[in-house]
Formats: structure tokens, sequence, C-alpha cells
């Protein structure tokens, strides 16, 4: 079980990163063989994706799993590897800022040092909270993690541009959203898309926003030696990865339905004696 010490040093860790020169690509893993793919091409911290982990566990994304669920996926990822998780909950699995922060408690409680919490409600007729209601949220969390002694690294996404996408009005919301979040104790402010940022408005959000900016990879999306130019601290990718990897899947399938060759398949780079030994070499020196 990893110590106290050990959980709040890899928090201390985790936020470092967020106020570096270097662009921080946080990876998002669905479970633990992808997180150790991340690991082993020199990720520095790994988030998960609650898109992905729905998927694994046969639910639709959207808090269609419950937060039990989510966060046994978590902790296994965190038990797999010795770099810092943060963890996707959604919009906390709860409408109160009671039933957040307890969300927020079974992070710790897994030994994850991070979570990303999203102003989405998921309801077309008011699609996003109350800001200051998320403000209340966010404090409550960080006086909770406070009190326990570690810096449970906060990642506020507002869905501005998820739900109203290029409105004239999503760049403004974006912004103050970003600035009433960080003043209630968030780390970073994430404010994903769905093509709907392109440079001028990414640089404006940096330069708006007074704290560390998250935004997620994707076809239209600079690259990250573009971002880190324009001063973008932390890089995500969502459930795009476990996608491509079911596209792959997909391709092995049909080869074998129709040409019912394994060319695909075969040429599978990934041993079986590799990802055995993933899992069995020592998990990680936080177990004492």
């Amino acid at each position: 079980m990893m110590t106290m010490n050990k959980q709040k040093q890899k928090a201390d860790d985790f936020l470092a990163l967020h106020h570096i020169p270097t662009t921080l690509i946080l990876p998002n893993a669905w479970d633990a063989a992808s997180e150790k793919i991340f690991e082993l091409e020199g990720c520095k911290a790994i988030g998960t994706t609650s898109a992905g982990i729905s998927s694994t566990l046969g639910y639709a994304d959207g808090q269609k799993m419950s937060l039990a669920e989510n966060m046994e996926v978590v902790q296994r990822i965190v038990h797999c590897t010795s770099l810092p998780v943060s963890a996707d909950i959604e919009a906390g699995y709860a409408t109160s800022v009671e039933g957040v922060v307890e969300a927020a408690q079974a992070v710790l409680n897994v030994g994850a040092v991070g979570l990303n919490l999203e102003d989405g409600t998921g309801d077309l007729t008011t699609p996003l909270f109350d800001k200051v209601l998320q403000q209340e949220k966010i404090k409550a969390i960080r006086e909770m993690a406070a009190a326990g002694g570690i810096h449970l690294v906060i990642n506020a996404r507002t869905d501005v541009y998820l739900v109203y996408d290029e409105s004239p009005q999503s760049l403004h919301d974006a912004i103050e959203r970003g600035n009433a979040y960080r003043e209630a104790g968030a780390d970073c402010i994430f404010v994903p898309d769905v093509g709907g940022l392109d440079k001028k408005a990414i640089a404006i959000l940096v330069k708006e926003i007074n704290a560390p900016i998250n935004v997620v990879a994707g076809a239209t999306m600079p690259s990250i030696s573009e971002l880190q130019d324009m001063g973008v601290a932390r890089v995500s990718v969502g459930p795009r990865p476990m996608r491509a990897v079911l596209s792959l899947l997909r391709k092995i399938a049909k080869e074998l339905m129709t040409a019912g060759t394994y060319k695909l398949m075969a040429d599978s780079s990934v041993t079986y004696s590799e990802v055995n030994q993933w899992f069995t070499r020592e998990k990680s020196t936080d177990a004492e």
C-alpha cells in the first residue's frame, strides 16, 4: 500500500510538471496495459479516460458506470506504475458539493494524486453547471485534500467549447469560467474541444487565464512543439487512443472474416513474454 509521504511526494511532483517550460504530455489510459505502453514510451505521468474505462466495462460514457467501478480500474493502474496518476471523475458522480468531495476523496483513497472535474451536466436544457456552484465544489475539494496533507492536483474542465463549439461567446465564457475555477483552487484549466480551438484562440486562453492550460490532442490541434511555444502547459489525448486501438481490432476482425488471413494480428510488435514481464516485475517501491 502506498504511504502517505510517497503519495504526497507524487502529488508535488505532478504539480511541478505543470510549471516547467516543457509541455506535459499526459496520455489517458483505460486499463493497466494501456498505462504500461504510455509509461514505457517515456510519459512522465498518466491520466485516465472515463470514456475508455466505461467502454471496457460495457457502459456508454457520461457517468453510466459507478464511481466505485471507475475507482477499481484507477486503483489497478496506480498499482502497476510508479508514475503519478490523475483520475477522470467526470462531473464527480454527484450534483451536490458533498457528493463531489466524496468522489475526490475516493481518488485519494486509491492512490491517485490528481483529478479531472468537468462542469458539463449532460443535460441539453442546462448543459453547464452554475459557475458559482462549480467554484464551491473545487474549493471544497481543495480544503478536503489540504486537511489530509496532500496537494491533490485539480484539473478543472470547462465544457464551453463542447457545448457551444465555435460560438462567438465560447472564448469569453471559457476564460471567465477558467479564471473563476482557478480562483476557487484549481491547479490547471482544461478546455476540451471538437475542433473549435484554433491557434489564435489557444493563445488567448493561455494569455487571459491565470493558470496552466490543458488542451486535448486531435486532428486539428497544433503539434506538441507548437503548443509548447504558445505556452500550453499540458496536452491530454482523451479516449482517442482507445478508439484507435478498437479501430485496429476492427480491421483484424474484418481480415479474419473476409480474407481468412491473420497478417494484421501476426504483425504485432508486442510479444506474449513482453506483456507478461510488465506485470511480473516488482510493481512499485511504494508498497511497504
